[in-house]
């Protein structure tokens, strides 16, 4: 794991997984905070086994590795503004000193005989939450060394009379407990908080995703709005300009001015007249809810490619004839534009889109004649960042279809990382969808989007 998360290839910048930032996630006020409880913890054991208790302890070296933790701690306090964030390596130094100046404070109070010998784990489990792999690896490293310098090299533990000692098998087998702890602890920490990142930079490129296509929906809506309200002073504009152009004289030096007038008004009315008429930010802005086939062929109109077809079928698997409406909401047209985006680049010679519905519930299916999704892979469709399966298999889930360039139909190399599918799938059950993904009967790729007409309802109604 890297500090700073890789672009993903094809991405426009604006689909990108958040930037991690460069320096680590550590702040320099909770690891001193953290250390100075960590001081006065130690330091109260110590004066409760040797005072209250009464048992025998080395004071002086134990109360000078204290005191090189409240130095080590204070130095920075001092010297670096407490709000700074540490680098990888810099969190991963001040991880190693504490666990090292934990090694040798243990080795003098009895060693793994010394039940505080688990606090060794602690620095592993904040560096699998926090840092990259390979600081992970080196603390856990050291954790197993220390663990094994503490069951050969140690002083006895503190007890009544000297005389408490653990039969060396034990030893032998809390050592090896411990190693397995900590190896276990760093892998399985490490990788739990490694899926909640990648998750959320995916869900962050979901809400990109949702907010460019806002934005497109509220751009068109302004353009129509703004041909449309500057349609009339352009009328009168070229009207006056025309009537000059006549009036004047042909010799008169006006005449050149007024008819640069008239020429310009007509090329702005021709602009307006352009912007109103295109489907996709005018006739789509106009029309919040629209017949299914006709929402489906207007999210697959960017992707049409003349080599493959698009076929549209509806079919009503009850008494209700007529197509059902559905709100052109953008989680909607950005969902099924990426589904249908994969198909149609995909696609050898068609792509067909069933529009079925009953009273209760509408699905639309997208078929291809692809070469369809790896078998293996098809239980994980909808997860981010799948890039070692990708690379592994290949095939149709590659492609991102978030707005990307086009790539060829027969790339199957898995650099989109599996974002696209992940963004559709989400946006869709947003919208109250569930998305299902299998291969036809022809072994090209099926995905199926079913709503409940209910949830389709109270969309339209928002």
């Amino acid at each position: 794991m890297s500090e700073v998360t890789a672009p993903v290839a094809g991405l426009r910048p604006e689909f990108q997984p958040a930037r991690r930032p460069a320096r680590g996630h550590v702040r320099l006020r909770t690891l001193l905070a953290i250390r100075w409880v960590a001081v006065v913890g130690q330091a109260a054991s110590l004066f409760f086994v040797n005072v209250v208790l009464g048992y025998p302890i080395e004071l002086v070296p134990a109360a000078l590795v204290i005191a090189a933790l409240a130095v080590a701690t204070l130095v920075p306090q001092v010297k670096r503004k407490a709000n700074a964030r540490l680098t990888d390596r810099e969190s991963a130094l001040y991880f190693a000193f504490d666990m090292v100046q934990l090694t040798v404070l243990l080795g003098l109070t009895g060693g793994l005989h010394n039940p505080f010998s688990l606090l060794l784990l602690a620095p592993v489990t904040v560096s699998a939450a926090a840092l990259s792999y390979r600081s992970t690896l080196g603390l856990t490293a050291l954790a197993i060394t220390c663990v094994n310098v503490l069951a050969f090299f140690h002083l006895p533990l503190p007890w009544p009379g000297g005389l408490f000692d653990l039969p060396p098998i034990f030893v032998f087998g809390l050592a090896i407990a411990l190693g397995l702890a900590v190896v276990f602890i760093s892998v399985y920490v490490f990788k739990v908080a490694e899926e909640s990142r990648r998750v959320t930079d995916a869900l962050m490129a979901v809400q990109s995703a949702l907010d460019r296509e806002q934005r497109i929906n509220s751009v068109g809506a302004l353009a129509a709005a703004a041909a449309h309200e500057l349609g009339s002073p352009l009328g009168t504009i070229s009207l006056i300009a025309k009537e000059w152009t006549r009036d004047l004289p042909a010799d008169s030096p006006y005449r050149p001015d007024a008819e640069l007038l008239l020429s310009q008004a007509e090329r702005c009315r021709h602009i307006l007249a352009e912007i109103a008429a295109r489907p996709e930010q005018s006739s789509k802005d106009h029309f919040h809810v629209l017949a299914a086939p006709l929402l489906v062929e207007l999210a697959a109109e960017p992707f049409l490619r003349p080599s493959v077809a698009l076929r549209i079928e509806a079919k009503s698997e009850g008494g209700e004839q007529d197509p059902p409406v559905m709100p052109r909401r953008p989680e909607i047209m950005h969902g099924l534009g990426n589904l249908l985006q994969n198909a149609i680049e995909f696609a050898k010679e068609e792509v067909q889109v069933v529009i079925s519905w009953s009273r209760t519930e509408l699905a639309i299916t997208i078929t291809d004649d692809g070469q369809g999704f790896p078998q293996e892979l098809l239980a994980r469709l909808g997860d981010p960042y799948i890039s070692a399966a990708l690379g592994r298999y290949g095939g149709k889930l590659v492609r991102s279809a978030v707005g990307g360039p086009k790539s060829s139909p027969d790339r199957r190399k898995g650099d989109h990382m599996g974002l696209g599918i992940f963004i559709a799938q989400n946006l869709l059950e947003r919208s109250g969808g569930n998305v299902h993904f299998d291969n036809n009967e022809f072994g090209g790729a099926e995905v199926k989007v079913i709503w409940p007409r209910s949830a389709l309802t109270e969309a339209h109604k928002e």
